[in-house]
């Protein structure tokens, strides 16, 4: 049998509640994401967000998936807050910082979707809007269907075509693109949709959800191939 690419996938610390438990801290992840990533080959493995524990983690895995989430921090970009930032996560901040780097200086395959496309291009000296309200979701907690058009040279062409469809709900987005990363999709406003680095072996983000229902099982297949490589 072929061994399956380990794929971190990066997770919220969040009060929960299940069964007989209330409130209680919890690491977790919508199941959508561990579900796209086992269906496309990989075995998919939870990187909580503890900065001390990243290196050890990305020592181990084959590719890293930096998933959606809460408003990053401002300061991470040189801005000042807006008032109409949400919650900031700078524990999960750290994690994700430091686990993109990781997982460049080891030369990882990268996913990142919504917050991750955002966290990528901080990552790399890039600059977010804080406050898009014509991109805000109407209801929260509901997905609504974006319209992209997509270059179809990028590695997120090949996998989902000139254009599509997306499920988002974001109200920040990528303003100024970091080092080494090229835009390859764009919402019909001409807001940036997606982003790669061509010199990397696969790194791709896209600002809206492909884990969420839609015909985006191609991506997850390219990137899992590319942890495989």
């Amino acid at each position: 049998m072929t061994a399956r690419p380990i794929v971190a996938l990066t997770s919220y610390a969040e009060p929960a509640t299940w069964g007989v438990w209330s409130e209680v801290p919890a690491a977790l992840l919508p199941w959508t994401y561990v579900r796209r990533v086992a269906d496309a080959g990989g075995a998919p493995v939870l990187l909580p967000p503890v900065p001390e524990a990243v290196d050890a983690c990305l020592d181990r895995v084959d590719a890293l998936l930096v998933t959606g989430g809460a408003d990053i921090e401002p300061a991470r970009y040189g801005a000042a807050p807006d008032p109409r930032l949400g919650p900031i996560r700078p524990e999960r901040d750290a994690t994700e910082l430091a686990a993109l780097d990781a997982a460049a200086r080891r030369g990882l395959p990268v996913l990142g979707i919504c917050r991750g496309a955002q966290l990528l291009a901080v990552a790399r000296g890039g600059s977010l809007h804080q406050h898009l309200p014509d991109h805000a979701p109407r209801v929260p907690g509901r997905f609504e269907p974006t319209p992209v058009r997509i270059d179809a040279g990028s590695l997120l062409g090949a996998a989902l075509g000139s254009s599509t469809t997306l499920w988002c709900h974001h109200h920040q987005g990528i303003d100024r693109l970091g080092d080494g990363l090229v835009a390859t999709a764009w919402s019909p406003d001409g807001g940036i949709e997606a982003v790669e680095d061509p010199d990397a072996r696969f790194v791709v983000a896209v600002q809206a959800h492909p884990e969420e229902p839609g015909d985006t099982a191609a991506l997850f297949a390219a990137f899992v191939a590319a942890a495989s490589g």
